[in-house]
């Protein structure tokens, strides 16, 4: 009998992990109006079951990333992972609004420590010459995760509770454990002092930025709170950019952004997150308070973008392969804000289904354009040694775009809209979508910064002059 390969077993588990962890995400979007009606809560409270998790994954990813490369990637897989399955059983059981939200901030303590050494088990694991492969399979798993959020919350909480959509965590958590633990091997990187002022600086920072965009409608955008997180939330941010130039272990080396790839595909990643993340939180909510639909009926009409990636994603690993990954990932987030912009156009109180349509499938297509390619070009634009860290910063920037859009778009809906009939729904949605349709092209505008040149120039050129060179990747069995 054929013994199966590592590298087969690093992407199934890697692959499994980063699923439940992006799809957790957007899982509770179509969960919210059951969530409100029996844990309670306003607008802000069910926008805080969403960013808790997103905040706490983004701001720690970059801390994740340097855990695992000083102790082990294995090591910080395994610790993520069971942080990740108790919290999943905690929100499960969750009595109130705030234990939830609680809940979900652990969850992506969870995630962000086993979601950047992901890739770079898996980059240790998979031969050279078959990482691009690799690299889009996995981009797509999780880029369709999250997009498959909404369904599979809506499908849990209709035909069992939204208690369901963390329960069933639980089991795939305790069964990947041990198979992580038999068969991932060890790896580590530069061993270097881990940046806990950094990490404190752009978490508290973020946090006032967010805060203060959720908290702004119904506080005043010239009230003490809501300027005290603007200002103080921007303060913090230019102090870790001061603080990551002078540090000896930055949790971001800043040179990196002196290539050109790594800094474009960095932007359009958190753009795009900006546009697709309170897209989703919206138009989910929409097709059930505003249409009438069922949690499971919302899912299902949202299939035509959110099973798109299923569908094309292996084309567009073959696209990225013979015309290169920087046209790729622009036409997709070009078809993105199509979608958004097709969907503002014809929504309405009673519009009908067919109308939908055209703009569902446009941001799924585009959806599948832009996962795919990513992983190859930002792995292409940094060394080797480096990948650990360029990959949490690509997923912190991601997680970070998706709790800046959802708090932005929402604050743009609840500006002009509300809940209280389907009309002041669609005042609210419409602008919201323009808003993310105008990010998504603003992503589109970053893609196409990326240079044609190959992967591996990229990666050269990622390397500073005078930088002295990381040690080469540890692989322990």
């Amino acid at each position: 009998m054929r013994r199966t390969s590592p590298a087969v077993w690093a992407f199934v588990i890697t692959s499994t992990a980063g699923f439940m962890a992006a799809l957790d995400n957007l899982v509770v979007t179509t969960a919210l109006t059951a969530i409100r009606k029996h844990l309670g809560g306003g607008i802000s409270d069910l926008e805080w079951t969403v960013n808790a998790y997103t905040l706490t994954f983004a701001v720690l990813l970059l801390l994740g990333a340097a855990l695992g490369d000083r102790f082990g990637r294995r090591r910080m897989f395994l610790v993520g992972l069971g942080t990740f399955t108790f919290a999943s059983l905690a929100a499960a059981l969750a009595p109130n609004i705030d234990a939830l939200i609680a809940a979900r901030a652990v969850q992506g303590v969870g995630a962000a420590m086993l979601t950047p050494v992901s890739l770079t088990l898996l980059t240790a694991a998979v031969p050279a010459a078959r990482r691009g492969l690799a690299f889009g399979v996995w981009g797509a798993v999780n880029g369709m995760a999250v997009a498959m959020g909404p369904l599979i919350g809506g499908t849990v909480v209709e035909h069992l509770s939204w208690q369901w959509i963390f329960a069933l965590n639980v089991p795939i958590g305790l069964a990947l454990l041990p198979l992580a633990r038999l068969r991932l091997n060890e790896s580590t990187g530069p061993d270097r002092r881990l940046d806990v002022p950094g990490t404190v600086l752009v978490s508290a920072g973020l946090f006032g930025l967010v805060y203060a965009v959720i908290r702004g409608n119904d506080d005043g955008w010239t009230s003490t709170p809501v300027l005290t997180g603007l200002i103080g939330g921007g303060a913090l941010l230019l102090g870790f950019l001061a603080w990551e130039r002078r540090s000896a272990a930055p949790a971001v080396p800043l040179r990196l952004f002196r290539s050109r790839a790594f800094s474009a595909v960095n932007l359009a990643t958190a753009l795009m997150s900006v546009g697709m993340f309170g897209a989703v939180f919206l138009l989910s909510q929409f097709l059930q308070a505003a249409q009438g639909y069922s949690p499971m009926e919302a899912g299902v009409r949202m299939l035509p973008w959110t099973g798109m990636p299923m569908l094309v994603a292996p084309v567009a690993g073959l696209l990225a392969d013979r015309i290169g990954g920087r046209t790729v990932i622009a036409a997709g987030l070009t078809l993105q804000a199509a979608g958004l912009g097709w969907f503002a156009s014809v929504v309405s109180a009673h519009v009908g289904y067919a109308a939908q349509v055209p703009g569902l499938v446009l941001s799924g297509v585009g959806m599948a354009l832009f996962f795919a390619p990513v992983a190859t070009v930002l792995m292409g634009a940094v060394r080797p040694q480096e990948q650990g860290v360029a990959s949490g910063v690509n997923n912190a920037l991601r997680e970070v775009g998706g709790a800046l859009g959802v708090a932005v778009l929402t604050a743009v809906f609840t500006a002009h809209g509300d809940y209280g009939s389907p009309q002041r729904y669609v005042d609210g949605l419409v602008p919201a979508l323009w808003v993310g349709a105008a990010a998504l092209a603003l992503g589109a505008a970053a893609a196409l910064a990326v240079p044609r040149r190959s992967g591996a120039d990229q990666g050269r050129a990622a390397e500073s002059p005078g930088a002295q060179a990381a040690p080469p990747l540890a692989v322990r069995g």
